[in-house]
């Protein structure tokens, strides 16, 4: 049966998966148009952020762990993520 947090979380895990996978699909995109090795870096990076939050909840909502599973999968692969975008900030 899902609760009124679990119905919360499935919304919220869809919306990030649109909106991420839409800020990697127009990075990507705008790395093909240019040659730009940091809009490669930042598509890579929102990619792991979304791939983080389809992860996190799919473990939780779907293979069943716990709820703290899929939090720490989200989190790390949020601040891995991160840290591409970072580096993307950088590249020249």
């Amino acid at each position: 049966m899902t609760t009124h947090i679990d119905l919360t979380i499935i919304v919220a895990k869809t919306a990030i998966l649109v909106l991420g996978g839409s800020i990697t699909y127009y990075a990507l995109r705008a790395f093909e148009r240019t040659g730009d090795p940091s809009l490669r870096a930042l598509g890579i990076g929102f990619g792991v952020v979304t791939v983080g939050a389809l992860v996190g909840g799919v473990s939780h909502q779907i293979i069943g762990a716990d709820l703290a599973v899929g939090i720490a999968i989200d989190s790390l692969l949020t601040a891995a993520g991160f840290a591409v975008i970072v580096y993307s900030l950088y590249v020249e």
